[in-house]
């Protein structure tokens, strides 16, 4: 006998909802359609929740593999973490001294596309190079979207909030967009939301740590005058700011003129905070708001570069560097990475260092090491860390994969996200085609495969 249903729901009930926006909203006119459980029913070969990072390389690779693959997407528009927190690095790509490219695929074709170098590169100037506009990376991945129309169907402002399961298996994904509550079954379900939202409403096994890192809101101020000393003339006013009171925390600052001769890009605001915690994520988001403009301020005053410069923009969103890790098959740990430790299902190289913020201001950088970096050599990803445990249709991509706090530290960066949604995406297009699940497929075909499109890991390059 098959178990009967779970469901598994995050924040609140449709009937509450409603009754809560009765309230302050006008009444309703009598032709209106009323709250109900779901308002449509999609059905699908891959369900990709979240079109960040990883969530785009996995729509992308289950597409050009022949699945019917629909992305569903919070934000407006995709590029996550690039896009909505508005870090323009690809972390990740290269090793840090040779610069030698260790993840192609779709993250080097992203970058190619974005005009920083040869589609077929293998090196790059920089060992983290930006992307010279993020409006135009999201210009980019849309029509990389629509050219894929015909097998990827995107759904933007879409809030993934419940989980059904029926045994091992997820039947339906519950998606709040402007169509009301939509009733999504897939046949494999991709979790790119960072958090792990879906593993973790499936019933997955993970790991949350009671203190994760810091939150960052990225912004830009304009009509900023390049002088020597500038980074030491900011770093002196935010200390003077703090001392006053008026910015609890912060780290470097990072001050940079990415964008424009007269224009910088500021990532060191540092807000402490659970982002799996809606009032928690709500409270940093305005912390960070706040703080970002309190360091305008300061720099305003006291920094005479800034004597005519503007608040241009904070970008929308707070981003995170850490919340749920899920519990796969295999866990990647420190080890692992520190002794660039081989597997034979790899599917994605890392290589960017153990960069763990603590919940405090640092001076002049991001982290407090002593007396340097945790830096790996290149290092494997296997395909099993992008499987949960007790969910058979599910594959995990980004940083919600399967690692210690540590080795996560390092696979959480952008361009290793890229890699891991890459191997999920043609994972889970492969086991659609063949009738199964992730489970099923072998890691060394998978890595095979990878191969064959130039992406996979470095060690076969």
């Amino acid at each position: 006998m098959k178990n009967p249903p779970q469901t598994r729901r995050q924040f609140f009930s449709t009937t509450t909802a409603v009754a809560a926006a009765s309230a302050v909203l006008p009444a309703r006119p009598v032709n209106a359609v009323q709250g109900g459980s779901h308002s449509k029913t999609i059905k699908t070969d891959v369900l990709v929740c979240g079109g960040g990072c990883a969530g785009t390389a996995a729509a992308l690779a289950a597409a050009r593999r022949g699945a019917k693959v629909l992305l569903v997407e919070k934000a407006p528009f995709a590029g996550g973490i690039i896009t909505s927190v508005g870090l323009p690095y690809f972390d990740g790509i290269a090793h840090i001294t040779t610069r030698r490219v260790v993840v192609r695929g779709i993250a080097l074709e992203l970058l190619s596309k974005s005009g920083v170098c040869a589609p077929d590169a293998q090196t790059v100037a920089k060992h983290n190079p930006t992307i010279p506009n993020t409006f135009e990376f999201k210009l980019l991945l849309d029509r990389l979207f629509q050219e894929h129309s015909q097998n990827l169907s995107v759904l933007f402002n879409s809030f993934v909030c419940g989980v059904q399961t029926q045994g091992d298996r997820i039947t339906s994904v519950t998606v709040a967009n402007k169509d009301g509550m939509v009733s999504i079954q897939p046949k494999v379900v991709i979790d790119c939301t960072g958090d792990g939202d879906v593993a973790a409403w499936a019933g997955a096994p993970y790991e949350q740590n009671a203190e994760v890192q810091p939150l960052t809101l990225h912004f830009r101020i304009g009509n900023v005058h390049s002088e020597p000393n500038l980074s030491a003339l900011c770093r002196a006013a935010l200390l003077a700011a703090q001392e006053r009171g008026e910015l609890p925390f912060y780290y470097g600052p990072g001050v940079m003129f990415l964008f424009a001769k007269n224009e910088v890009y500021v990532h060191g605001v540092r807000v402490p905070a659970n982002p799996t915690n809606a009032a928690d994520l709500s409270r940093a988001e305005m912390q960070g708001r706040a703080d970002a403009h309190a360091m305008f301020r300061a720099w305003k005053k006291d920094v005479p570069g800034f004597s005519e410069a503007y608040f241009q923009e904070a970008y929308p969103w707070i981003g995170v560097r850490e919340s749920r890790r899920i519990l796969g098959e295999h866990v990647l740990t420190e080890d692992d990475l520190m002794t660039s430790r081989r597997f034979d299902d790899a599917v994605a190289t890392g290589c960017w260092y153990l960069d763990l913020h603590p919940n405090k201001t640092t001076l002049n950088g991001a982290n407090d090491f002593d007396p340097k970096k945790v830096q790996p050599e290149p290092y494997d990803i296997p395909y099993r860390s992008l499987l949960p445990q007790k969910v058979a249709n599910l594959l995990v991509a980004g940083r919600c994969h399967s690692a210690t706090r540590g080795a996560h530290a390092s696979t959480r960066v952008t361009v290793t996200a890229m890699a891991m949604g890459e191997a999920a995406g043609v994972a889970g297009a492969l086991s659609c085609k063949k009738g199964g699940v992730p489970q099923e497929i072998s890691g060394l075909k998978l890595r095979e495969i990878l191969s064959g499109v130039g992406a996979g890991p470095f060690t076969d390059a």
